[in-house]
């Protein structure tokens, strides 16, 4: 007999990611959020991973649904965290001078 239910668990864990993330996020320098947007971008792979696994193993169809919309979610975390850390890396490259008018 087990004395908290697994669901009850899982509901801690994940208001407790909630808040740990929210208090980890707004305290982020400006200078840091490129590099973090990285590792984060690596991390989302992780849980893409994880998804993966809790859609395969659970045995009810709304766990399975659950688990697929995690994997799209992830998905969708990385390649915009990828775009959006491009974008800003592209903002520290060295603009080319412009050309005069005359010149070819």
């Amino acid at each position: 007999m087990e004395a908290i239910d697994h669901t009850i668990i899982n509901l801690i864990i994940f208001v407790l990611a909630i808040y740990v993330g929210y208090h980890v996020v707004w305290t982020v320098t400006p200078a840091l959020h490129t590099p973090l947007m990285a590792v984060t971008n690596a991390i989302s792979a992780i849980v893409i991973v994880g998804a993966m696994l809790a859609a395969a193993l659970t045995t009810t169809d709304m766990g399975k649904v659950l688990g697929t919309l995690a994997v799209a979610l992830a998905a969708v975390n990385v390649f915009g965290g990828f775009l959006v850390t491009r974008r800003m890396l592209e903002m520290f490259k060295k603009k080319s001078p412009a050309k005069k008018e005359g010149q070819a």
